[in-house]
């Protein structure tokens, strides 16, 4: 039997190119996200890759709409075995630019709208006593950095809350199982669409990936659930460590140069942002899985291969640690 797969987030980036991944497998795949023209775009490259897709325009940050999605989905498809909350929004401006109602909507669909898609999804998985739920975190889960407070803060929120939820499974001998992918800086459309105060136009910090890559590192996680949380990209594992080394060095350092490393020449995007609504809300308007960095992302990472092999995991970790000591030693010469 195929599985059922929600995905949310899944008109463009990470989970668009997740989508895709799945159709190729045959799943039934329900797609959720505000902007219809993207859903539908979606949609018919899950059907063309052999999937059986089933839209579903919902506002993560609304319980009550998530309930309908989740209620739609087991109607159209029975049990959903996979439930993966990738939807966000942000905004790129210093703290006390950002005002009350922006810190609120990011926070609302950044780290509740993970918190309602895992009560939907765990309303169903329980009594069954099975399931997957997949959470799409970040590096920067774990180390904060400069004009993105609130998504900062809603990544690491999904950390402490996917933990504690974990653990209380755990207690009960549930066989559901949640999981984390740590992802890093990733070539989506959001660079173009989010809500921005900077002087240029805002980019991902180096080294940059593909959507695929991060849609493969998913894929993995939901197949093998059992570990806590899995890492994708080399830079991902080195920022967590270095941060775990040497905290305050990478304060400074961050400081110093996170302004510059998340903008660049461009002339910044014009038009509406999709903090409070989409910006591909008509069927025309289709952004899909990529941003503007083609030129500059890596299609490929080491690391996310060498974390399909247990055996090799010490090994990904060791040399992550020597990469991060060395970062150290090259912010302090």
């Amino acid at each position: 039997m195929p599985s059922t797969v929600v995905i949310t987030g899944a008109s463009a980036g990470i989970g668009r190119a997740t989508a895709r991944l799945y159709g190729l497998r045959g799943a039934n795949v329900v797609l959720v996200a505000r902007g219809e023209g993207g859903l539908r775009a979606a949609a018919d490259e899950v059907a063309a890759l052999g999937g059986r897709p089933l839209v579903q325009t919902a506002d993560m940050a609304d319980q009550a709409q998530v309930e309908a999605v989740a209620d739609a989905a087991e109607r159209e498809f029975g049990p959903v075995d996979v439930w993966i909350n990738c939807a966000f929004a942000s905004v790129f401006a210093p703290f006390d630019e950002i005002t009350a109602e922006e810190f609120r909507r990011i926070t609302e669909v950044t780290y509740l709208g993970f918190v309602n898609g895992t009560r939907s999804a765990l309303k169903r998985m329980l009594p069954r006593d099975r399931g997957t739920i997949v959470q799409v975190g970040s590096a920067l889960g774990e180390r904060s950095i400069p004009l993105q407070s609130a998504y900062c803060g809603a990544k690491h929120a999904i950390n402490g809350f996917s933990s504690s939820l974990r653990t209380e499974l755990l207690h009960r001998g549930s066989h559901v199982r949640v999981t984390v992918v740590q992802m890093p800086a990733v070539n989506t459309p959001q660079f173009e669409w989010v809500r921005s105060r900077l002087s240029k136009h805002p980019m991902p910090v180096p080294p940059i990936y593909q959507p695929e890559v991060a849609a493969r590192g998913v894929l993995h996680a939901a197949d093998h659930p059992r570990r806590k949380q899995y890492y994708v990209g080399a830079s991902t594992l080195a920022t967590i460590w270095a941060n775990r080394l040497a905290p305050a060095l990478l304060d400074r350092y961050l400081a110093r140069t996170g302004f510059d490393a998340q903008q660049t020449d461009r002339i910044p995007p014009a038009g509406l942002d999709n903090l409070f609504a989409p910006v591909d809300q008509h069927l025309t308007e289709d952004r899909g899985a990529h941003g503007s960095f083609d030129d500059s992302a890596h299609a490929r990472s080491w690391q996310q291969t060498l974390a399909r092999h247990p055996a090799a995991v010490a090994a990904g970790t060791g040399a992550a640690v020597l990469g991060a000591v060395s970062a150290i030693r090259r912010l302090t010469a």
